[in-house]
């Protein structure tokens, strides 16, 4: 080989890491999630998903930055800080997560997702078609709100618990517990059952609020999708299935864990979402003029090995319409 090639060989193979250093920084995108990394694996999948369909990769297009509160709320606003500190160019924020990154990040473009309350009344946007601030994304209720939700959960609920009197409410005064129960008590009315609720504080009320339910004689318990609850899934979950009654969620993964049956907006899909909508504000789009999504996929599952041990049989209808059965 000649000298002169030589030299220009090690030449191009030198000024490689300095043309890598020398290209600006990847854009950022934050991801703020209220509960630990083990219960959002799946929900991680989709936010990289809903990116890569919108045409962005991942190492090329953009990098991301978690932060995890792993279910301790006081932790969000600090995290929040940590985030804006590495000057990302959006936010995605879950659930209890999105009211805290809204507030101690204002002018940061968020896009919120599984969200229950009304963005509106949050003061996130203006209206759903044209959100016109920085915060845009999507919510967990239908069209019709949580009420609608609440009742299509429990037409389905009755028709495995065909005759429910008396349903206990295992809840605390969240903000999600709070519209649960709301629309729990509105839907109960016109299906002829009533609502029986012993406030849950901590997770050491939750022992308590179940054996008081008990005593005042209920047929099945709800379980609210709250945080506080659905992040101490594990610790929740043998409580309330203790009484051998019929149980009912929100949540896939609360069917998946042990209760009867859940319903709930499919949060995989409301993620994937997120992630697009996260592309389009990288790509130039202003989130004031992307509107903000409800739930349009649904998610219902039976959790037949519960329903055997409590002597429970599924309706064939319902096991037909069921996206997921567990039987073991």
């Amino acid at each position: 080989m000649r000298r002169r090639e030589l030299l220009a060989i090690l030449g191009a193979t030198v000024a490689l890491p300095l043309v890598a250093r020398a290209q600006p920084d990847l854009p950022i995108v934050a991801v703020l999630v209220p509960g630990p990394a083990k219960n959002a694996e799946d929900r991680i999948v989709a936010i990289r998903q809903g990116m890569r369909e919108a045409g962005l990769t991942e190492g090329i297009n953009f990098t991301f930055a978690w932060r995890y509160a792993d279910g301790v709320f006081d932790r969000l606003p600090a995290l929040a800080l940590e985030l804006a500190a590495l000057k990302p160019r959006v936010i995605i924020a879950s659930a209890a997560a999105a009211p805290v990154a809204h507030k101690m990040l204002p002018d940061l473009p968020l896009v919120f997702t599984s969200y229950a309350a009304d963005p509106i009344k949050a003061g996130f946007a203006e209206s759903y078609v044209h959100p016109g601030g920085h915060a845009t994304g999507n919510v967990m209720s239908a069209v019709g709100g949580e009420q609608a939700l609440t009742g299509k959960r429990f037409n389905l609920f009755k028709e495995l618990v065909p005759d429910l009197k008396a349903l206990g409410f295992i809840g605390s005064s969240s903000l999600l517990a709070t519209i649960e129960l709301n629309a729990l008590q509105s839907v109960a009315g016109q299906l002829a059952f009533s609502v029986v609720r012993h406030e849950v504080r901590g997770l050491d009320d939750v022992e308590a609020a179940v054996s008081a339910s008990m005593r005042d004689g209920v047929d099945a318990l709800y379980v609210s999708g709250e945080p506080l609850l659905y992040n101490n899934m594990r610790r929740v979950l043998p409580l309330v299935m203790a009484p051998g009654k019929p149980t009912v969620g929100t949540y896939p993964e609360w069917g998946r864990a042990g209760l009867l049956m859940s319903y709930s907006a499919d949060l995989i899909d409301d993620f994937r979402r997120a992630g697009i909508y996260a592309a389009k504000i990288l790509g130039g789009e202003k989130p004031a003029n992307l509107p903000i999504e409800q739930a349009s996929k649904f998610v219902l599952v039976l959790n037949l090995k519960t329903a055997k041990a409590l002597g429970v049989t599924a309706p064939d209808r319902l096991l037909a319409v069921a996206d997921e059965v567990i039987e073991s």
